[in-house]
């Protein structure tokens, strides 16, 4: 794997899990495009563009800061063009920004459910739409949404249904542009966790620190991007993967060190198809 002098430009990428694919291809001395809201401290949010834009360069990368609302048309196609500027041209696009709030139907605000849509599949569609052009130049070109297969069971929507076809919307946009894109010789492809990720969005809003013990850390779908990253791009196309059943197809064998606590049980993530079991030595899951 060598993303040496690549660009990528990653939406949500100032914490988490795009700041920990943004750190894992500094290292390889990419080039990235922080594309993300906070420009400014959260009082419990961790992180801003800027922050981020200093791990990166300490880790041996080039970054380039920049507020992006990926619900605005304008500031989409300013904040590519300012990417291409920059560093020459555009390599890869991870689509990793998404809104979530797990209510159901009668307990979701329209404005809610709005926002999720526009984020999440409307953002990644757009920010797509507009890399194209720029990634039709690159030798190794791939697009890459956090998004889960396209399992469609009742049980992945019963309970949170708006957030669901707002997530699953990230995954047609995969199986669309897979096969628009596939003669351009454009990667498209989906990654998705197995368990849960520590997150700010898990520490907030979906279980606080019992949550987070119970999690692997974002760096396992870091490193699962980078060797999708390595994957000729005309070949590897198309596909919907699950982190750790990725990693060892391609020969992963550790993964107790992702574990934030390896005393707890891990969470299970939603939407992990029943057909896809986990590698042996992953140890158990909780509930």
């Amino acid at each position: 794997m060598n993303l040496a002098g690549k660009t990528l430009f990653i939406t949500g990428a100032s914490r988490g899990i795009g700041l920990a694919i943004a750190l894992k291809a500094a290292r390889e001395g990419a080039n990235v495009t922080i594309a993300a809201k906070t420009a400014e401290p959260h009082a419990k949010l961790e992180g801003t563009i800027y922050t981020a834009a200093d791990e990166i360069e300490e880790a041996g990368g080039k970054a380039l800061p920049l507020v992006v609302d990926v619900r605005s048309e304008e500031s989409v196609a300013e904040a590519i063009d300012e990417t291409v500027a920059a560093f020459g041209g555009l390599d890869i696009l991870v689509n990793n920004a998404s809104a979530i709030q797990l209510t159901n139907v009668r307990n979701t605000d329209m404005k809610r459910f709005d926002l999720m849509h526009q984020v999440n599949t409307r953002g990644t569609l757009m920010t797509s739409k507009y890399a194209i052009p720029h990634l039709e130049k690159s030798e190794n070109p791939h697009i890459l949404m956090l998004s889960p297969p396209l399992d469609m069971k009742e049980k992945w929507f019963a309970g949170h249904t708006p957030y669901s076809i707002a997530k699953y919307g990230m995954s047609l946009v995969v199986l669309g542009l897979a096969g628009e894109l596939r003669s351009s010789g454009i990667a498209v492809n989906a990654l998705w966790p197995r368990t849960v990720i520590a997150t700010a969005a898990v520490q907030n809003l979906l279980g606080g620190d019992a949550m987070m013990q119970a999690s692997r850390k974002p760096e396992i779908l870091a490193d699962a991007a980078a060797e999708i990253f390595a994957k000729p791009a005309r070949d590897f196309t198309g596909n919907f993967l699950i982190d750790d059943t990725f990693l060892a197809g391609e020969g992963w064998t550790d993964f107790d060190q992702y574990r934030v606590d390896p005393g707890q049980p891990l969470a299970p993530d939603f939407f992990v198809p029943d057909d896809c079991p986990a590698p042996v030595d992953m140890g158990p899951l909780g509930e």
